[in-house]
């Protein structure tokens, strides 16, 4: 097993980090909207959070980026972030509003989805000029 991670440590990594990612996102949504904050009001406070602490986690742990133009890879990131909060703000609409599906399902199921596009988008397009290095 640690042969594996090893050998995979990136995807490991991203792994690890996205699921702290996932509790703040899950952690701060539930949260706000026991506060009676409405759902996608609360899902987009809750990305927010959760954008902020997986770019330095991705920037430093997951891809263990040295680029010197923050500036640029910073707005890649965020806009990749925004392309899957759209992913997932429709997600939870279609799953709540329209299918009547609890809020907390709807938001675990809508991460799941998120989590798989932002590791390719982070991997191809925020990352991109990292050394991948597959043992």
């Amino acid at each position: 097993m640690l042969k594996f991670i090893k050998k995979h440590e990136h995807i490991s990594s991203y792994l690890f980090f996205g699921g702290l990612t996932t509790v703040v996102a899950l952690g701060s949504f539930m949260i706000l909207h026991r506060l009676g904050i409405h759902y996608l009001i609360s899902n987009a406070i809750s990305w927010i959070l959760a954008v902020s602490f997986a770019y330095i986690t991705s920037k430093k742990f997951v891809f263990k980026s040295k680029d010197k133009y923050i500036k640029k890879e910073l707005s890649r990131f965020f806009m990749s972030r925004i392309f899957s909060l759209g992913i997932d703000m429709t997600i939870m609409y279609i799953m709540v509003s329209i299918l009547s599906i609890h809020e907390d399902i709807s938001k675990i199921i809508a991460s799941i989805a998120v989590v798989i596009v932002n590791y390719v988008l982070s991997r191809i397009m925020v990352f991109k000029n990292q050394n991948w290095k597959v043992k």
